[in-house]
Formats: structure tokens, sequence, C-alpha cells
């Protein structure tokens, strides 16, 4: 049965221009990124995901215990030639459909996610206690689109064409997101969770010419309604351009996008970001940049102020002035640090951390 879920969580939570990060940080020690996480972003710390463990890539760290994928050698894929394919189907329906019905059973369910695919999850949970500058955690998620299109079956044909496929991966991931809304609620905190769907960048392409507005809109809000059953906030991050008018009529809490780059695409969609707004939804600007080196050794604290400050002016109108904006808003960097040197990692942090910091206090 498809889940109920709430209205948008956006009230619940005060974004107010804080900082938060997006996913990836390329060191090889969790303990050491959380100490950078709660250095720059102690308000909304995340887990961070280490891009030198294989089992944290974007289309290995969420599959333990979704139906279907087998492994040879270093390729992961979609077997559905399997004499066991129907049982395994069938299992993973009636375990669905059992933690559906009461979430808490996902602790001990096969939609969990374990230490040695996300240790930064569970050292998150210990570090945070009794952190009071803490005013919510943030968990990441790969999405059904980009985890679908990313693994392939055994005949090399991408699995989001399969509907039974589809179907299962996509129910498999909302579960998984809502126990980790569960898990990280132990804090006592609210908790966030970005659906990561770079993939999303190419609908319109050829490359997805077949796919639908309409089924994109179903596989996320089966994400988001299993997260705000969960009690979280739902948030989605896209780092490059894609059909912002279709995500901002969804239900999302929170949208993330990459404003160093693509700020002019999403404001030529104005009246649905009003409403979008209007419903309770959180703008997160991905203002810092990450993809190019030159840029982020060119960019300052001041540079980046001001160039917020003339996205938003665009958004200025009787109704929301730049501090009912920032009021409304999240900082972040454009994408996660992972394919990054160290030391820009560190930059793009110190730089996320001080644009958040200065507009405060300017705006705030």
């Amino acid at each position: 049965m498809p889940l109920q879920h709430n209205s948008k969580a956006g009230s619940s939570f005060a974004a107010d221009g804080h900082a938060t990060l997006i996913g990836s940080i390329p060191l090889t020690s969790h303990d050491e990124a959380l100490e950078l996480v709660f250095q720059h972003t102690p308000h909304i710390p995340l887990w961070p995901q280490l891009p030198g463990n294989r089992l944290e890539g974007m289309l290995l760290q969420f599959n333990e215990g979704l139906p279907c994928l087998a492994a040879e050698g270093d390729k992961v894929f979609f077997n559905t030639g399997s004499e066991l394919f129907e049982a395994e189907q069938l299992a993973f329906f009636e375990e669905y459909l059992e933690v559906a019905e009461d979430f808490a059973k996902l602790a001990a369910s096969r939609f969990t996610v374990s230490p040695s695919h996300a240790a930064g999850l569970y050292r998150l949970l210990e570090k945070v206690t009794n952190r009071e500058d803490v005013l919510a955690l943030k968990g990441q998620i790969t999405g059904p689109f980009t985890l679908l299109t990313g693994l392939a079956d055994q005949h090399n044909r991408a699995g989001y064409y399969d509907p039974l496929l589809r179907e299962m991966i996509t129910k498999g991931l909302a579960m998984k997101a809502a126990w980790q809304v569960i898990f990280l609620q132990k804090a006592g905190k609210p908790v966030i969770v970005f659906i990561d769907e770079p993939a999303l960048a190419g609908l319109g392409s050829s490359s997805f010419i077949s796919v639908s507005r309409e089924d994109i809109s179903a596989d996320q809000h089966e994400m988001i309604a299993a997260i705000h059953q969960a009690g979280g906030l739902a948030g989605i991050h896209v780092c490059a351009n894609t059909d912002w008018a279709l995500l901002l009529s969804l239900d999302f809490d929170i949208l993330n996008f990459d404003a160093y780059g693509f700020f002019d695409r999403l404001v030529s969609f104005k009246n649905e970001i009003y409403a979008f707004l209007a419903s309770g939804g959180i703008i997160a600007w991905g203002l810092v940049p990450t993809s190019e080196k030159e840029q982020i050794l060119a960019e300052s604290t001041d540079s980046l102020v001001a160039r917020w400050e003339e996205q938003a002016a665009q958004l200025v109108n009787h109704d929301w002035d730049l501090p009912a904006l920032l009021r409304r808003s999240l900082i972040t960097p454009s994408c996660g640090t992972g394919a990054l040197t160290a030391e820009l990692a560190v930059r793009v942090l110190e730089l996320t951390r001080g644009l958040s910091e200065r507009l405060r206090e300017k705006y705030l």
C-alpha cells in the first residue's frame, strides 16, 4: 500500500541561513572528517562519506538488503535471470509490507545500513551527544533514479527500465531513508535527509527520452513520504540543471541546487519558487564552488556574499525581502568535496562557514 505522508515539515525547523554540507569528504578517517564537519558546520552536522572506501560509493553504499543485486569482480549489477529471482522478490515484498506498517521493525530489518557501509553515520551519532549547539542532523541517501540508471541488469540494460526492479529498489531505498531518520533521531534533534539525485540532471536529454515526469514524481513521492512518516525533513540535491518545475511541485522540505553554476536556470521558475516557499519550503543555496580548483581559490567570503545578494535580490518582492529569504535558506557547497584534495575541501568548508556567518550577521 502507498505510504501516507505529512504536509511539508519545514515549519518545524528554522533554516535561518545556517550552513550544512553535501556528503563526501576526501579524508581516510571518519573521525577526522567529523572534526572538520563540527568545526565548519556545527549547527547542522552531517555524517561524512569517504570516497576512499569503495563501499561508501554512491552506487554501493545503500545496496545492502536490496533484491536481485549480484557482483562479478568489481562489477555490480541486477541479476533478474537468477533461479532465485522469484523467491527473492517475494521475501523482499513480505518484509517491506511488514516494516512499512510498523517502522519500529526497521531496526532489525534488511533496510538498515551497516557500519561497514556508513561508519560516519554511526560515528556522528556517538559524537553529537551533549552538543548543545546542534540544531539538526543531516543525512543523505542515493536517490532511486540515480541508483537505477547507474546500475544495469545482466543484459546491460539500466535497472530503471524494468518496472519490477524500479518498484523494489525505490521501496527499499525509501525504507532505508526512514530507518536513517529514526536512527539519527536518537540524538534528540530534528533530522534532515537529502535524496542525492545527480542523474536527474539528464532529464530531457536523449539519454532519458522515455522517462516520464509522472514516474519521477511517483518515485520521489515514495521517498519523501517515508522520510516524513519517520518524522524527518526531506531534501533533494541535484548538482546541475534539471526539471526544476517538477521538483518544486513535490513535497520536498528543502531544495538544494548548485547556485554557483545554475541559478539562472532555477530563477526562471519564479512562480514555482514562490509557491514552494509559501508552502514552507527551504532553499539550500549551493553557492560555494566545488568543481574547479581555480574557482575555489578565486572566491572569498566577500565575493560569495555579493553573489548571494545579487541572486536573492532577483527573488525579492512584496512578500520576500532579503532577511525573509535568508530565514528560509541554508548555505551549502555546490556539491560534495570527495573529488577534491583535502586542502581544497577544507577551503570549501571554510568558505561555506564564512558565507553563512556573514549573511546571518548582516541580515538576521
